[in-house]
């Protein structure tokens, strides 16, 4: 496993009248590089793929809007569009384009509409599960009529408006939870990102660093069809990244992978969900493939 040495600094910006957070690793002047985390994580579990590109590129790691050290959306807003717009401005802001993207889960899904809105901005792409739900769930959701779908949104915000975050009485049982949630994870790796992930309360509990409200679903926004021509329109390399042993189905198998143009699957033996972690030597060496075209 890489080493993490010396660790990446601080900074801000603005969306959307949000105050959000990044990490900039340094580097300044060389090739830039975007790495966007997924959904209830935070900027600093990329910092082993971080610390390999290094040497070689200007990489910049964002908290997403309701995650890590960002803000929190008032009224809980936080829709695939406006996560696209907070990484349009991160790239506008500093200056990036053309920018390498490296993306997970939600981050790979907000990075793939971006590539498309933008296809001149993004050098390379890679997305480690970021096409969001398989066709077969997409179907079984559009069976619901849109006021079962919006009735039910309803009653998840309600849920989520009394739902107060969980707290861990010791930072050893918030790494204990993180554990059990990947077991793939080592002792290390595991208390690494606890320690990024989790603030200490008050009362001297610890609780994750992510709003509740990113955990729903809205019942509105882009369409498939949609969705599937901001794919078409990405022209850079693309590397799209699967773990055999996760939930997300295959997208070749599942007829997904025919929207892209430029694009190619690595399934990830030995990995699930989150396959630059499970196996971060793999991951690297497929990175370094793309990042060679």
């Amino acid at each position: 496993m890489t080493k993490i040495t010396s660790g990446p600094a601080s900074h801000v910006y603005f969306s959307q009248r949000l105050r959000l957070h990044y990490v900039d690793w340094g580097n300044e002047g060389a090739p830039p590089m975007l790495l966007v985390h997924g959904g209830r994580d935070h900027c600093r579990n990329w910092d082993w793929v971080a610390e390999a590109f290094r040497d070689d590129y200007h990489i910049i790691a964002p908290d997403l809007r309701g995650h890590g050290d960002s803000e929190w959306s008032v009224g809980g807003s936080y829709n695939i569009p406006e996560y696209v717009y907070d990484i349009a401005q991160l790239v506008h802001q500093k200056q990036m384009a053309p920018v390498t993207i490296v993306s997970h889960s939600l981050g790979g899904m907000i990075s793939l509409q971006y590539a498309g809105l933008y296809p001149e901005n993004v050098k390379h792409l890679v997305a480690i599960e970021g096409l969001g739900a398989s066709p077969e769930r997409l179907a079984e959701t559009a069976k619901k009529t849109i006021d079962e779908r919006l009735a039910g949104w309803v009653d998840e915000l309600r849920q989520a408006s009394g739902r107060t975050p969980r707290r861990y009485a010791s930072l050893e049982d918030a790494f204990r939870r993180m554990q059990d949630e990947n077991p793939h994870l080592s002792e290390a790796q595991a208390r690494h990102l606890t320690v990024h992930g989790a603030n200490q309360n008050e009362d001297g509990s610890y609780s994750w660093k992510f709003d509740n409200y990113v955990r729903i679903f809205r019942p509105y926004g882009l369409t498939t069809p949609e969705i599937e021509h901001l794919w078409s329109r990405i022209a850079c390399p693309t590397l799209l990244v699967r773990g055999t042993e996760s939930w997300a189905s295959d997208p070749v198998e599942d007829g997904r992978m025919m929207h892209f143009r430029n694009a190619r699957l690595a399934n990830i033996d030995g990995a699930g969900h989150w396959a630059h972690h499970d196996r971060l030597d793999v991951f690297l060496d497929l990175v370094r493939e793309l990042l060679a075209e």
